[in-house]
This record gives C-alpha cells, structure tokens and sequence, in this order.
C-alpha cells in the first residue's frame, strides 16, 4: 500500500490528518504539485483526472477522493470514528461534512485557483470574477456556522468528525486564497484554534 500525497494541498491534507488522528501509518510516495509532478505517468496512470490524493493497495486497486480513501481506513480502523456512530451521529456527520466541503471548501478552493497568479497555468481559463464571487460566498457561510458553533464544540456534535478536518483545511487555505475570518465570528475562531492545536493538524 502506497499513498500517492501533495504537500501542502488541502486535499492531500485532509488524508494525512485523518490518518494521523487514526493513529495510521501509511507509506507515502512524495508528488512536488509546484513542478507539475501529478501530471507526469506516476499520478495520471492511476488517476487519469491528475488528482492528488492517490491510494494503491497491495493488489493494485487505485482508489481515488479524498472522503472515499478516508471511508476506507474508517472501515479498518473504526476507532475513533471519525464518520460519526450510529445512525443519528453518521448522518449528522454526513451532513456536516458535505455542508462545510460544498459551501467553505470550494469556495475557498474557487477562489485560490482563479485569482492567484501562481495557478495560472492549472486552472485553464483562470476566470478571475469567478474567484472573487466565491469569497463572499465562504463568509456568508461561515456566518451560518458561527451560530450553529455556539451551541457545540465541534461542527457535526460533540465528537472530531471528518467535517471538522475539511473545515481545518478550509480555513488556513483562506489565507492563500486571500480571504479574512471576521473578527466577530468568535465561534469559529474559537472552534479553529481547537482544531489546529491537535497533534494531528501538523500533518
């Protein structure tokens, strides 16, 4: 087994930090995403869309997708479940995760590959309007969250979640995305500041 990662890239991350709240050891092959190294064979004949991150196992299967590999050792090792238990808790989850991957992370995500220079040459065309109309649209989210944060500590319930992976990733890609937390959102300052302090978020 073989995980295929990329740095500093948020997708990539959010892998290597579930594994490590997993407690999970995984042999990693470095792909340099600067130098256009997942577009070169290593990556694209496994993944043809040229997308990091990228598992191999043992006999060969290439699974693809952030949230899918992360399912995968969740089947493996579900202790501590990160998708959530029982029914209620996986569904809230569930919920959650896709909430905060569909309004926060993308947006964030839009916004980085369309405005910043150094994506010019990934994000073919690079539509810079495209980029700036995502930027209110992860405010006006995290707005959402700032209310729903007040009544838990983490963004599905009481328990670390996936969901409170892909919202770590979220918001440090803000910065390079150029994009500025409110101050009065307090809550999810507050809720940030937990999650980047676990030893798993220096993944």
């Amino acid at each position: 087994m073989k995980l295929f990662d990329g740095g500093r890239a948020p997708n990539p991350r959010r892998v290597r930090v579930f594994l490590a709240e997993k407690g999970i050891e995984v042999p990693m092959v470095s792909v340099d995403m600067g130098a256009m190294e997942h577009k070169k064979a290593d990556v694209s004949s496994r993944n043809p869309l040229q997308r990091l991150p990228v598992l191999e196992l043992d006999d060969g299967t290439i699974l693809t997708e952030t949230v899918a590999i992360c399912r995968y050792f969740e089947e493996l090792h579900p202790e501590p479940a990160l998708f959530g238990c029982g029914a209620l808790g996986k569904a809230l989850v569930e919920m959650w995760q896709r909430r905060i991957e569909q309004n926060l992370f993308q947006p964030v995500a839009f916004a980085f590959r369309h405005i910043h220079p150094a994506m010019r040459d990934w994000e073919i065309p690079q539509v810079p309007e495209w980029g700036e109309v995502n930027k209110p649209k992860a405010i006006e989210f995290l707005a959402l969250l700032d209310k729903e944060l007040a009544s838990r500590e983490f963004a599905a319930g009481d328990e670390y979640s996936i969901a409170d992976i892909t919202g770590l990733c979220a918001l440090d890609f803000m910065k390079p995305a150029r994009i500025v937390v409110p101050d009065e959102f307090s809550n999810v300052r507050r809720w940030h500041q937990a999650l980047a302090t676990r030893p798993s978020a220096a993944a």
